[in-house]
């Protein structure tokens, strides 16, 4: 996967957990099949690390899954809103695109990290391959 990555990209991506990574790559696979040529680097880099913030929270599965049940009960919003581990899992997707901007990744890349849970209407990726990137995103 690092032949696909900017040197300030594989930083990010060396640092995401083994499940993740391994979610990340199977996404990556996905995209490339249904976008074929269309699925350039930062595409592909996109595929690769839209998940990356989920490293700032420093949680694993159990952590995450407590996040994810906190966020459904008390709300989203109120969670994310917070300062602890659980608000930013919650807030992965603006986390990862600052970093990915830190990194130097280009703009689809980093625009794709920030909109991936976003309502398609709000997506600024071109839809063709915003719409790939969310079928091959199984979460």
């Amino acid at each position: 996967m690092h032949q696909r990555l900017l040197p300030g990209e594989r930083v990010l991506w060396d640092a995401m957990s083994g499940p993740d990574r391994r979610h990340s790559a199977m996404v990556a696979r996905r995209v490339q099949t249904a976008l074929g040529p269309a699925a350039e680097r930062p595409v592909l880099a996109a595929a690769l690390l839209h998940d990356s913030g989920k490293t700032a929270s420093g949680l694993r599965t159990g952590g995450r899954v407590v996040a994810t049940l906190a966020a459904a009960l008390a709300g989203r919003d109120r969670v994310a809103a917070g300062s602890g581990r659980a608000a930013r899992y919650l807030r992965h997707d603006a986390i990862g695109a600052e970093l990915l901007e830190r990194a130097g990744s280009e703009p689809l890349t980093i625009a794709w990290t920030r909109e991936h849970h976003q309502p398609r209407d709000e997506w600024t990726v071109p839809l063709d391959v915003a719409d790939a990137l969310k079928a091959a995103d199984d979460d």
